[in-house]
C-alpha cells in the first residue's frame, strides 16, 4: 500500500499534507505542528486520485464537500481496466509472430511437447509463451567436425588419432567429418549429448573409421586405397547415426593425414624403401620375362613350322622319288639298254652342269681331252639371250666347238660299248 501511495504522492508535492485543492479539507495535522497527515485521509486521497484517471465520482456536489468519500466510478474504471487488457492482449499474441530464413526449420513446441515442424521460409505465426515456444534449426549449414586434430592438423589428439590395422601396424590418422542436419525434430529430441550435439557425430566417425582401419592392411591405408576407406567409413557413420536417430545427414569424409606414428616413422619408411626396392625388382623381373618369353616362344613356333615343312618336303620329295624310280622301273622293264642310256646321260648332264672343267681319258693314246664347258654353256646363255631378242639370227658357232662335241660324243658311245 505504501508503494502505491508513493508513486501517486511525491514528496515533492507542496500539497502534500495540506490539502488536495480548494474544496479538499485540511487534513487534521498531529501534534506538534508540520507532520504527516493521516493515513486515512491519504488513502481518501488515493481514491479520489485515482477516480480521476478513470472517471468523475457519482453524486460529488459541486466546490466539494464531503462527496469525495463515495470513491471512483466502477463504469469508468472497468473501461479503462478493459482498455488496459485489451492492450496487453494484442502485444501478447502479436508476440507469436516471427521470421523462418531461407534454409532454416521452425520447431514448434507446445507447453514443452512437439506440435509441429515448418520448414519454409517467411512471416509465421504461433501461440505465444507459455503456451507455444519455437526452436530455429538450420538445416541448410554445412557443419565440420575434427576427428584426431583440433583445429589444425599439427595440434593432434592421440587418443582420437591412433588406429591399428589388419597387420597389427599402427597408423596416425587425421580426418574431417562433413554434414548437415537432415531431420530437425529428431535432431533437437533424440541428441543426448547437451549443448554439443556433433559430439554424437565425433564419437560415431571414430568408431567407424577405426572398424574400417581394422579390417584394411596399413599399405592400403597409406598409399592406396585412402578414397576407398574413407567412403567406407562414411557409409558406417551414416548408419550409425541413423540407428541413433539422430537427424543427421553425413556429407563428405576427408582423411587430412594419415602416417605412421613419430616414433617409429624412420623404422617404417626404411621398410617402405625395401618394399618398393622388392616390387622395383619384381617389376623389372616380370618385364624381362614379358621380352624372353615372347621370343622363346615365337623362335619355338618357327622351328616347329620349319620342322613341319622340312618333313611335309622330305616326305613329299620321297613320295616324288618313289613314284618316278617306279615309273623309271616300268619303262626299265620295257626297254633296258634305253633307260640305262637315258640315266647315265642325265647323270653326266647334272655332274657336267655343276663344274666348269671336263677331262677325259681316251683310250687312242691316253692324252687327256680338254672341254671347255664353261665356253660352251657361256655360248648356250648367249645364244639364247640373242634368240630372245628380234634383231639378226645368231651366229655359227665356232668349228672347234662342235668338233669337240662330237669327240666328247664319241667318247660317250665308245666307253658305253665297252661296258
Amino acid at each position: 500500500m505504501w508503494k502505491s501511495v508513493r508513486s501517486i504522492f511525491s514528496l515533492n508535492d507542496p500539497g502534500w499534507g495540506r490539502g488536495g485543492g480548494s474544496g479538499d479539507q485540511r487534513p487534521p495535522q498531529r501534534p506538534g505542528g508540520d507532520g504527516p497527515p493521516d493515513l486515512d485521509e491519504l488513502w481518501r486521497d488515493f481514491n479520489r486520485r485515482l477516480g480521476g484517471l478513470f472517471g468523475r465520482g457519482r453524486g460529488r456536489p459541486p466546490g466539494g464537500g464531503g462527496g469525495d468519500r463515495e470513491g471512483p466510478s466502477l463504469k469508468g474504471a472497468g473501461a479503462g481496466i478493459g482498455l488496459l487488457a485489451l492492450v496487453a492482449l494484442l502485444l501478447w499474441l502479436a508476440s507469436g509472430f516471427y521470421i523462418v530464413q531461407e534454409g532454416q526449420a521452425s520447431i514448434v513446441l507446445r507447453f514443452g511437447e512437439y506440435k509441429q515442424m515448418i520448414d519454409r521460409a517467411g512471416f509465421t505465426w504461433r501461440l505465444p509463451y507459455p503456451i507455444e515456444t519455437n526452436e530455429i534449426v538450420n538445416v541448410q549449414q554445412l557443419r565440420t567436425v575434427e576427428v584426431g586434430y583440433r583445429n589444425a592438423v599439427r595440434n593432434k589428439t592421440l587418443r582420437e588419432s591412433l588406429m591399428l590395422t589388419q597387420d597389427q601396424s599402427i597408423v596416425d590418422m587425421q580426418f574431417t567429418v562433413q554434414y548437415r542436419i537432415g531431420d530437425a525434430k529428431d535432431y533437437l529430441f533424440n541428441n543426448d549429448f547437451g549443448p554439443v550435439p556433433e559430439e554424437i557425430v565425433r564419437q560415431a566417425a571414430e568408431t567407424a573409421m577405426r572398424e574400417v582401419v581394422g579390417r584394411t592392411g596399413v599399405d592400403q591405408v597409406l598409399y592406396e586405397e585412402k578414397e576407398q576407406v574413407a567412403q567406407a567409413a562414411r557409409k558406417m557413420i551414416q548408419a550409425l547415426v541413423d540407428r541413433y536417430k539422430a537427424g543427421i545427414s553425413v556429407v563428405d569424409v576427408t582423411i587430412q593425414q594419415v602416417q605412421p606414428p613419430e616414433q617409429v616413422q624412420a623404422a617404417f619408411e626404411d621398410a617402405n624403401k625395401a618394399a618398393q626396392d622388392r616390387e622395383r625388382l619384381i617389376n623389372e623381373g616380370r618385364a624381362y620375362a614379358n621380352d624372353v618369353i615372347p621370343k622363346a616362344r615365337g623362335t619355338a613356333a618357327r622351328l616347329m613350322q620349319e620342322a613341319e615343312g622340312y618333313r611335309q618336303r622330305v616326305i613329299a620329295s620321297a613320295e616324288g622319288d618313289t613314284s618316278r624310280f617306279r615309273q623309271v622301273l616300268t619303262e626299265y622293264a620295257k626297254a633296258p639298254q634305253v633307260t640305262r642310256d637315258r640315266m647315265y646321260i642325265e647323270v653326266m648332264q647334272e655332274v657336267f652342269t655343276n663344274t666348269s672343267k671336263v677331262y677325259v681319258d681316251s683310250r687312242a693314246g691316253s692324252n687327256l681331252l680338254y672341254l671347255p664347258l664353261d665356253r660352251l654353256i657361256q655360248q648356250s646363255g648367249t645364244d639364247a639371250s640373242r634368240a630372245a631378242q628380234p634383231a639378226p639370227t645368231p651366229a655359227a658357232p665356232p668349228a672347234t666347238e662342235p668338233s669337240a662335241a662330237n669327240r666328247a660324243s664319241g667318247l660317250r658311245s665308245r666307253d658305253r660299248d665297252s661296258r
